[in-house]
């Protein structure tokens, strides 16, 4: 904006003094022009036509707004709902990862404490053995309580596998991480629906009861008739119809079915029976050293307890010796091995790979392909979780398409 300014014999002065005279004229040119530019006024005029603008998209409504839909505007009591199961869920994140770390240090202060405790009953024995006076009595009797003492620490730990209860609650943390990390993609990028809620409390309440917090009453069993997979998801639903976009087949096609059903099949007869096997085999070590460690230290008490009162006696010294040296070395490899803990990852293990054959199966199954996730993004996920890229993955449903049950190559890569 300028504004000219004009001047026409804008100063004509005459100044005189008593004292002297002084006289000056000071002419400024007829009809001279000006010119100033003034920004800010340009900018208010501006802001004030903008304000126009928006109060009459405020009074009127937005055309954007009038387009959408009521039914893909967002509610925002289904995002307080979703808030709130986030708060929990982070809430719990935190209760697993310290109680998984304190499990741990249990593990770690059992074990020390209880090869502590043997290691000085067997020594106990052994001078015992070698000395004579009054003095052996008491040594005999110390041996003895301390060797009941570790049998019966022994024969807890046992029972609640302190380093198996850390690896479950390793795997709470992760898992809820996840279901976190869904719940706000969900409330950046989607729509939340009750749909959305639903499924985010369906799948706390399936991840509380999979790996509870107490250890008694709802501990699991740590030491079961057969190896069954870890399930911490809930029953699989049908998916919510999604608008309909110009992709009619929703990413899908039947060459990518036929994909999805070949890797299936190669997670169920390959990885996920593999990992089962191994949980066996580690399930029975872990039953043998549980048994084993009790049953020594047991040994030892009695021939610690017999070894000045008998005709044996100084066999009864060597047992109660001897048995708590292997009682020792027993409880060493299973605790300080940590064989409840590789159990628990082999369950966990199979309770993964059967948990990618149900999502395979459950969107297969859907005939309205609405209803199934979208198939690219679906197979871009599947790749990632089995440590593949996209090309790796299709190469391997096409091997096990020509090779069948031969087939040696397994579906992940990552474990």
């Amino acid at each position: 904006m300028t504004i000219v300014l004009q001047s026409s014999n804008l100063l004509n002065s005459s100044t005189s003094c008593r004292r002297g005279l002084i006289r000056g004229n000071t002419n400024i040119s007829n009809n001279q022009t000006f010119k100033i530019s003034l920004p800010k006024l340009q900018r208010r005029a501006r802001l004030a036509q903008e304000q126009e603008l928006i109060s009459v998209f405020s009074t009127n409504g937005s055309p954007i707004e009038k387009r959408i839909s009521p039914s893909r505007r967002r509610d925002p009591l289904m995002i307080e709902k979703l808030y709130a199961i986030k708060e929990a869920v982070a809430d719990r994140v935190e209760m697993h990862r310290n109680i998984g770390e304190q499990r741990s240090q249990w593990n770690s202060m059992l074990l020390t404490s209880i090869n502590g405790i043997t290691l000085a009953a067997a020594t106990m024995v052994g001078i015992a053995a070698s000395s004579s006076g009054d003095s052996v009595l008491g040594l005999n009797m110390s041996s003895t309580l301390m060797y009941l003492a570790a049998t019966g620490m022994l024969v807890a730990m046992n029972q609640i596998q302190p380093s198996q209860l850390a690896e479950e609650q390793r795997n709470a943390a992760r898992l809820f991480q996840a279901l976190h990390n869904q719940i706000e993609t969900t409330l950046s990028i989607g729509n939340p629906s009750s749909v959305d809620v639903k499924e985010a409390m369906d799948r706390v309440l399936a991840l509380d009861k999979a790996y509870p917090l107490p250890l008694i009453g709802v501990m699991l069993e740590k030491f079961p008739s057969s190896v069954e997979p870890a399930v911490w998801w809930p029953q699989q639903r049908r998916r919510q119809t999604k608008s309909v976009n110009n992709d009619h087949w929703n990413g899908w096609n039947s060459k990518q079915e036929e994909e999805m059903k070949e890797i299936m099949g190669v997670l169920g007869r390959k990885d996920q029976e593999e990992y089962i096997r191994l949980g066996e085999k580690a399930l029975k070590l872990n039953k043998f050293l549980a048994m084993s460690g009790p049953l020594l230290t047991g040994l030892a008490a009695v021939g610690s307890a017999f070894a000045d009162h008998s005709p044996h006696g100084s066999w009864a010294a060597m047992l109660g010796i001897v048995g708590g040296a292997l009682a020792s070395v027993v409880n060493t490899v299973e605790h300080g091995g940590q064989v409840g803990m590789v159990f628990e990852m082999y369950r966990s293990n199979a309770g993964f790979f059967q948990y990618m054959q149900e999502s395979i199966e459950s969107n297969l199954r859907e005939t309205e392909m609405q209803r199934r996730e979208n198939g690219e993004v679906f197979e871009l996920k599947l790749a990632l979780k089995l440590g593949r890229s996209l090309s790796d993955l299709r190469n391997l449903a096409a091997a096990s398409l020509s090779k069948g049950e031969e087939i040696d190559e397994f579906g992940s890569k990552l474990f």
